[in-house]
């Protein structure tokens, strides 16, 4: 089992008097770690050790959990600490049922309040730049994408409150794409059905490329649903 045990030197964040980093920037160390599985679930978070390594309270550690743990990154049992947080199914498919309707809303948006050119750069990293990233086994470059495109999508969509619930989602939502690439077949099948969704925002068809969207979402619960006792 994986834990944050690992020695590493001082962080750029602490500063000259020892401090060390702030709250928020030990929350977003840990997040990315969470989050791109150097942690996966399961992997236990000691204060001990993370005070050692960041050079600051345990007060501070433990404020930085609560954070975590409202995010739904962590969990804090009783006798063991904190630890990642595992993705129990009905959280998964209640999490696809949520982002088909929030991400699909956001592209709509994005595709009726932006420059039909602005997606040219994202297009181009799901087009040829994305299929020889996975011809070569790149799931990274795949992984990447999917996430720049999605916090463009919600820059470009112009709504606080559809940004600020779909910010709640967003790690755990990584965190699921990340193991769903792992699927076979996943992420080829992904790329395609951006590739479609892209050409529609690029042809300003926000009605179809919410709909494609919608279906990206729902294939991918399908992935999951298939494949979910060697994902969980």
């Amino acid at each position: 089992m994986a834990e944050a045990t690992r020695s590493k030197p001082r962080t750029s964040t602490q500063s000259s008097g020892g401090s060390g980093p702030s709250m928020e920037e030990i929350v977003e160390i840990l997040r990315s770690r969470i989050v791109n599985h150097d942690l996966p679930p399961g992997s236990k978070l000691r204060e001990a050790v993370l005070t050692d390594e960041f050079n600051v309270s345990r007060p501070r550690i433990r404020e930085a959990f609560g954070v975590l743990e409202d995010r739904g990154l962590i969990e804090r049992i009783p006798n063991r600490g904190a630890v990642v947080t595992r993705l129990e199914a009905d959280e998964v498919f209640a999490l696809f049922e949520v982002r088909e309707v929030l991400e699909a809303l956001a592209i709509r948006l994005a595709t009726e309040k932006s420059d039909p050119a602005s997606w040219s750069d994202i297009i181009e990293r799901f087009g040829k730049a994305g299929e020889e990233a996975l011809a070569r086994g790149d799931l990274d470059f795949y992984v990447d994408s999917v996430n720049l495109f999605r916090e463009r999508a919600i820059a470009a969509a112009q709504n606080t409150i559809l940004a600020s619930q779909m910010e709640s989602l967003y790690d755990r939502t990584k965190v699921l794409i990340r193991r769903l690439v792992l699927v076979p077949g996943r992420a080829a099948d992904g790329l395609r059905q951006h590739q479609e969704i892209l050409k529609a925002m690029a042809a300003g068809d926000a009605e179809l490329a919410e709909r494609l969207k919608r279906a990206n979402i729902r294939s991918s619960r399908d992935s999951f649903s298939h494949y979910q006792k060697y994902l969980l």
